[in-house]
Order: C-alpha cells, then sequence, then structure tokens
C-alpha cells in the first residue's frame, strides 16, 4: 500500500473503511507529496522545510559541518532537498536579509539569461558577436574579428589574449589577439563581460532591467547587478541563490512556469561545451568528468573537479569560494556565500573537496 494512502485510511479510519468503495465521499485534508520538487511562493518570505531527522541524515556530523563553515569565513549556507529547506545558518554577524556578492557563480545567471535571449529570437549564439558588439570592438582584424561567436564567448573560448595586464579590462585595446577563436580554453573575464553588452544590445534594454523581467521578479529573487570597475557583479540573498539554484534543478521550470523552454540550449549549457575542457559547459563548471582546466592556468588537470562531490553536479563557482552546487541526482541545492577560505581563488578551489567531505559525512 502506498504510504500517501496508508495516511488517509489512517485518517478517516474511524468512520469510514478503506476497503469500502461505496462510502460517501469525505472532505480529506491536503497531505505535502514529499516526493515532489517544492517551490517557495513568489513575493513572500514563507519557505517550506523538512529536518535532518526525517531524511534519516547523519545528525551526528551536523555540528561539525557548522564549524568548519564557520571557521572558513563563511556567511551563508544553505542545502534544499526537493526545494524544501534542511539547514539555512548564517554565521560571522550576517543575517537572511544581508546581499552577498556572487562574483563568478553569477556567469551561470548570464548564461540563463542568454538562452532565454535565444529563446526569443533576438541573439543567435552561433552568430559573430560583432552583430550586436558593431565592428572594431577590438584590436583584432575584422576578419579574425568576426569568427568570434557568442558561443565563444559562453565558453571561454575567444582566443583573445589573456595574458594582458588587467584580464577584466574590456577597453578596445585590452582585447588583443592569441589564438584562433575556438582552439584554446582559458578562464578570461573581460570576453564574458562583454554578453552584458551583447544582451543590451539585442534586447535594446538595460541588462539589469533584462535580467529582472525575465529571470529576478518571475521565480522572487532579490538582488540586482552592480558595476565594479570593468566587471558586472550580482550581489543578492543567500535564498536569492537558492532559488536559481532550484530553477536549474527543474530544468528551467519554476514550479509549472517556464522560464527557459529551450531544452537544447539548457541541456548544451550543462553539458562540455568545447574540446579543450571537459568540465566546462556555458560559464557552468561540471564534475565527473576526466579532467578540467581552471582559472589562472593554462594546463589540463586530470581528474574530476571535485573528486568528493557526486559526478553530474554543476556549479556555478566564484572569487572568495562563492558556491552555487545544483545535484540532479539528489534533488539537492546547495549555497555557500562569504568570505575566503584562505585561498583567494576565482573559482574552483581545495574548499569544494574539503566541504564536500563533510557534506558527504551528513547526507550519507
Amino acid at each position: 500500500m502506498k504510504i500517501t494512502t496508508l495516511l488517509l485510511c489512517l485518517y478517516v479510519c474511524c468512520s469510514v473503511s478503506c476497503s469500502d468503495s461505496s462510502s460517501e465521499d469525505i472532505n480529506l485534508p491536503d497531505i505535502p507529496d514529499m516526493q515532489q520538487l517544492y517551490f517557495p511562493p513568489i513575493n513572500s518570505n514563507s519557505w517550506e522545510s523538512t529536518t535532518i531527522q526525517d531524511l534519516n541524515w547523519n545528525i551526528d556530523e551536523e555540528q561539525q559541518l557548522y564549524d568548519f563553515l564557520e571557521e572558513k569565513g563563511t556567511k551563508a549556507f544553505i542545502i534544499l532537498k526537493k526545494g524544501r529547506i534542511v539547514i539555512e545558518k548564517y554565521f560571522n554577524n550576517t543575517s537572511s536579509t544581508d546581499k552577498h556578492p556572487w562574483y563568478s557563480a553569477g556567469k551561470t545567471l548570464t548564461a540563463f539569461i542568454t538562452g532565454i535571449a535565444k529563446q526569443e529570437g533576438i541573439v543567435d549564439i552561433n552568430t559573430s558577436s560583432s552583430v550586436y558588439l558593431g565592428d572594431g570592438w577590438s584590436t583584432l582584424s575584422l576578419d579574425q574579428e568576426r569568427t568570434i561567436t557568442i558561443r565563444n564567448h559562453l565558453t571561454m573560448t575567444t582566443g583573445l589574449d589573456y595574458t594582458v595586464t588587467n584580464q577584466n579590462c574590456t577597453d578596445t585595446d585590452c582585447l588583443t589577439y592569441l589564438n584562433p577563436s575556438g582552439s584554446f580554453w582559458f578562464y578570461h573575464n573581460a570576453p564574458y563581460t562583454m554578453i552584458t553588452n551583447i544582451i543590451e544590445a539585442a534586447s535594446n534594454q538595460e541588462y539589469n532591467d533584462y535580467f529582472s523581467a525575465k529571470i529576478k521578479n518571475r521565480i522572487g529573487m532579490e538582488g540586482s547587478w552592480i558595476r565594479l570597475g570593468y566587471t558586472n557583479i550580482y550581489y543578492s540573498t543567500a535564498r536569492s541563490m537558492a532559488r536559481f539554484g532550484l530553477l536549474n534543478l527543474n530544468k528551467g521550470t519554476w514550479n509549472t512556469t517556464s522560464i527557459l523552454s529551450d531544452t537544447d540550449y539548457f541541456n548544451e549549457m550543462i553539458t562540455t561545451s568545447q574540446q579543450h575542457n571537459e568540465s566546462y559547459g556555458y560559464l557552468w563548471w561540471l564534475n565527473g568528468k576526466n579532467s578540467y582546466r581552471v582559472p589562472s592556468f593554462d594546463i589540463e588537470f586530470p581528474g574530476k573537479l571535485i573528486p568528493n562531490a557526486p559526478d553530474d553536479l554543476i556549479a556555478g563557482l566564484g572569487k572568495n569560494d562563492q558556491k552555487l552546487y545544483v545535484i540532479p541526482s539528489q534533488d539537492l541545492v546547495i549555497v555557500r556565500m562569504g568570505d575566503d577560505t584562505g585561498q583567494a581563488l576565482l573559482g574552483p578551489s581545495s574548499f569544494d573537496n574539503d566541504l564536500w567531505d563533510r557534506i558527504n559525512a551528513l547526507i550519507n
């Protein structure tokens, strides 16, 4: 007998026999289906939760996880299971209302909004970015420049020179030729940042406005994009990052509302996007591959990006260890925001593996 049916029978057993099909209809209370993904309501602080005990996780490991997080400069940490909050903790004098920078974890937002622009027909990711940026946005020859597509911007394969003094610089004289587009992978922030300009040109809107209308307001996020020098950084609460993670856990649909309905693009976004870095999709990091490259290095490393994490994990990883983990096989979304953990790196770090060692001890 199914659990839900058994519960209903127990509820009415005093007055109605579960096997009596001739009994008159009785109004029964709604019983939440814990097997379905839960989505918190829009414009509300309400959010259903479940407990470590309910999930039969190892409660003896809970405090050790918190101690580790606090020691490592964490400000906000959330675990969602099937959309419900299992853990929501704030450390180091922060609260649920504080907004934190996503840094490069926000690249996942840009990948997603580019997919929306594609499904609306205002962007073709296989088209030269010069169509949207105009000729002469770099120091490359026009022929070289026109070979760079939006897909190259999304996959870190523009071929622009990453040995420049400031890899964030988007001035024309900072954008110089090094390799043919598509021939090499390097984590170069400037070509990524220029996707903002591409979206603005294609949508004829400010980037913040387009993002808010297409994603933020539709799933109940807070926050905004803030320009810091050459970079464009998203700031939000940890719950807003968790909402975006839940949207991706459900493959671009918020509850029953399709946000990114282009399933081909969504699947490409979270799949190896080029032959030079198996562990990189469209601005998303991918676990479980045979090798990976990381920011600031031009060499390939063997093995999985995060050996302790599930193979199907996809992640937004930002400077100072901002983490958004989405694990479809376990219906998990995990958020970590805060200060750097001792390694001021741009994305992946040894903290990922150390954190997953402690998460595994809890959930397994």
